[in-house]
């Protein structure tokens, strides 16, 4: 049985950009965007937040602030502020994962960092839940999350080359329908492309459920008849753009989903592990994107009640 401690950073100190240890900088997700606004912000203002890990043998392996490192490489900075959780390298990984939430870790980030335990590691799926206080189900979900993560898909979701939320919510459905081979093309065809959600989702529906010469297209290279047949409005008996029926469509199904939820959410057969873990996982999405999808549902209601 593991016996990792659960241990506070220490005090913060300020240690040699060169002595980090970035051999877990693939296990964080690459966030282009985001970076740019953190490298003018601390080209302005400095470095606010110390970066976090565990220090051995000289050296600081970075587990957190792989964002802030890469920008003050960027800066020529020749310093950054460290807080040391130990020197157990597997304790810090745990301290990561407790505090995921408040370090901002995404559930891919989660789900690499618990394989490495198990993997690298050694430690069982019900150590890792022990140290953890979660459930057995909740370690399960994320090892299955990395089980179906080809090489190819996850490389391009980690760099940033693809986005995590199109994969999750837009492809990994398909992986019950398609070889995952399919898969890696899509993404390896759009990585870095800069496409929006919604191109990409429209992409993923021509490519995986249209006709030959819509995949080969795409997988071409050559997107701009693809996007334009998505885009197209041809006339609607109803007067509708093919845009505004499966936005009409999309409203449909939200309302009679609210109506489900709220018709089953009380019910006490909802109660399995397996259950409790998805469920926490989705509702927290939804909670965290409650207010926006409130504000933008009064807004769009009372434009359209302009009509």
């Amino acid at each position: 049985m593991s016996t990792h401690l659960r241990v506070a950073p220490t005090t913060v100190t300020e240690i040699e950009l060169s002595d980090l240890d970035l051999r877990y900088q693939g296990h964080r997700l690459q966030q282009p965007r985001q970076e740019e606004q953190l490298l003018a912000s601390i080209a302005q203002v400095g470095i606010q937040e110390p970066l976090q890990g565990v220090g051995r043998d000289g050296r600081a392996i970075l587990l957190n602030g792989f964002k802030r490192a890469r920008c003050a490489a960027k800066l020529h900075l020749r310093t950054v502020p460290f807080s040391s959780w130990g020197t157990d390298e597997v304790g810090g990984i745990l301290q990561l994962l407790r505090g995921a939430r408040h370090q901002g870790l995404h559930l891919l980030e989660q789900a690499r960092f618990i394989e490495a335990l198990k993997s690298e590691r050694a430690m069982s799926v019900a150590e890792i839940a022990e140290q953890l206080s979660r459930s057995k189900a909740w370690v399960k979900l994320r090892l299955e999350l990395m089980v179906q993560l080809s090489p190819t898909v996850a490389e391009a979701l980690f760099s940033g080359a693809f986005p995590v939320y199109c994969y999750l919510y837009s492809l990994r459905p398909f992986r019950r329908l398609k070889p995952a081979a399919d898969i890696d093309q899509f993404v390896t065809a759009l990585r870095g492309k800069q496409l929006s959600v919604r191109e990409i989702e429209g992409l993923a529906q021509g490519f995986f459920r249209g006709p030959e010469s819509f995949r080969a297209e795409v997988l071409s290279g050559n997107l701009s008849l693809p996007l334009q047949q998505i885009s197209a409005t041809p006339p609607d008996p109803e007067g509708c753009s093919q845009f505004e029926r499966i936005f009409l469509r999309d409203l449909e199904r939200t309302h009679q989903g609210m109506l489900r939820v709220i018709g089953k959410s009380q019910d006490p057969r909802l109660q399995s592990g397996p259950f409790l873990v998805q469920c926490n996982l989705l509702t927290s999405g939804m909670l965290s994107r409650g207010p926006i999808f409130l504000q933008l549902l009064r807004q769009l209601h009372d434009r359209t009640g302009q009509a």
